[in-house]
């Protein structure tokens, strides 16, 4: 810990290619022990306003936009290698400020050099397109950057989620702000570094911490800005779209979730239970995707269940920097709020069928919990953000579908079954922007992820995120004779 703090005592903002201080600072604790392990400069607005003029003056100056599509490939390359070299420095850090797995916390950084890499390919491949008018017309299309993104990151998978909005935006030549979370900021600030590094152009991209009530609020409501990016919860995203709505700023929100995996009786079992540990325990349950409900046909529901509980109950709960199976949760009031969650769902005739409670031991620790829920009870229908999974039973696929369709988010859904007709049937029944069939988290870098409802609109990675970034301009041109 002391070697940790001598080499990043505290943190400062990254504006306009320079680290910027502040006269106050955030506390950063590592939630396995509750301890400080450093401190990062809290931003204020005056520094929003820093921020989004060098982002705009790098937007007049055509310091991104105006780079020939191959040169911004080779930046992002570039970018990409830096932030591969700080994936043991920063994994550290990442592991102690969120408390996930150390291996989990390095290829967090491998994954974020991943999506500069597959947006670096894209980056010469943004093409309009000529349209006939006759004889003496020529008319075609331009995709052009919006100009100046401001970018709200969650604290979850703080380093990946930056670089899956930061380097399709670079890519199609727009200049950021990112706001990173006040809870886990410290290895996104890092991040600066491999800007510097990589001689990303100054004001390109700009990083600062701060809380969202202040910090967060001025960023999104701020006159200068042309477009944001959320990932969060649903009532934060809506107070930004209410913001936005002021200056007519487009939005892409990709918001809460809480996804059904739906298990037919010819499903192969152990495709099931290796879906709900990863679906539900990776990130402590932390995910927007996690697999936080399973609706399982009667004919097998009892051997899942059992099957689940024996699976949970050996489940490791503890440190990241020990590789603990299930880590702990980020503060004490989300536990808290985990903890009265499960309290509730039995009040209201749930069956807790394992854990529930948090461990008796320092850090916030749930363990995993599996609670038999109807279908309308609270804990079935809002999400957790936790380690807690409810089980609940059909008995024909049209029920099934109206308990997986039952709330008002539509991030991803899962099929199991053997059945490629019934697979297909069923992905195109259950309301969400995403269903795995007989494996939760498939896909990856490449394929598109956003919700419906109140999951949010727009579409994060692949080919389709791209278009996030750069609006339609029509040129139309009459020839002179």
């Amino acid at each position: 810990m002391n070697l940790l703090q001598q080499d990043l005592p505290h943190s400062n903002n990254f504006i306009n290619g320079k680290w910027v201080d502040s006269q106050e600072c955030i506390n950063i604790e590592n939630p396995a022990t509750g301890e400080l392990i450093g401190t990062i400069a809290r931003a204020t607005p005056a520094h929003v306003d820093q921020a989004v003029s060098a982002a705009r003056e790098c937007h007049n100056q055509r310091r991104i936009a105006g780079m020939a599509p191959y040169e911004r490939m080779q930046l992002l390359h570039a970018i990409a290698g830096e932030i591969r070299a700080l994936a043991t420095r920063g994994g550290m850090l990442l592991c102690l400020e969120n408390g996930k797995p150390l291996s989990a916390a390095q290829w967090e950084f491998e994954e974020a050099a991943r999506y500069f890499e597959y947006y670096a390919g894209m980056a010469d491949k943004i093409e309009g397109r000529s349209i006939p008018l006759g004889d003496g017309l020529v008319d075609f299309t331009e995709y052009e950057p919006f100009g100046v993104s401001a970018q709200v990151i969650p604290w979850n998978f703080p380093v990946s989620l930056v670089a899956r909005s930061l380097a399709p935006a670079l890519a199609a030549g727009n200049s950021v702000v990112i706001k990173s979370p006040e809870l886990t900021p410290l290895a996104v600030a890092l991040l600066g570094e491999a800007m510097v590094k990589a001689n990303v152009p100054n004001g390109a991209v700009n990083i600062l911490c701060g809380y969202g009530h202040d910090t967060g609020a001025a960023l999104v409501a701020h006159s200068d800005i042309d477009q944001i990016v959320f990932t969060g919860s649903v009532a934060t995203g809506q107070a930004i779209m209410q913001a936005a709505v002021e200056h007519v700023v487009p939005c892409v929100m990709e918001l809460g979730g809480k996804s059904a995996g739906v298990v037919f009786a010819d499903a192969d079992l152990d495709q099931v239970i290796n879906s709900a540990d990863v679906g539900n325990l990776f990130n402590a349950g932390q995910v927007c995707s996690a697999m936080s409900r399973l609706i399982v046909h009667e004919s097998v529901y009892e051997q899942v269940k059992q099957r689940l509980v024996a699976r949970f109950s050996a489940k490791q709960v503890g440190a990241g920097l020990d590789e603990a199976d299930v880590t702990p949760i980020l503060t004490k009031t989300q536990l808290d709020k985990i903890t009265a969650m499960c309290a509730r769902s039995q009040e209201q005739g749930a069956h807790c069928v394992l854990g529930g409670t948090p461990l008796d031991k320092a850090g916030y620790f749930m363990p995993p919990t599996i609670i038999e829920a109807d279908v309308q009870a609270d804990i079935a229908q809002q999400e957790v953000f936790g380690p807690v999974l409810v089980l609940m039973k059909f008995n024909t696929p049209k029920e099934a579908y109206d308990m997986a369709n039952g709330t008002e988010f539509g991030l991803v859904a899962g099929v199991f079954t053997k059945d490629l007709s019934l697979a297909l049937q069923a992905s195109r029944q259950l309301v969400a922007g995403q269903v795995f069939v007989n494996e939760w988290f498939a896909g990856g870098i490449s394929t598109p992820f956003g919700g419906v409802g109140k999951s949010g609109f727009g579409r994060e990675k692949g080919q389709e995120a791209l278009y996030n970034y750069v609006r339609t301009k029509n040129i139309a041109i009459r020839l002179t004779p």
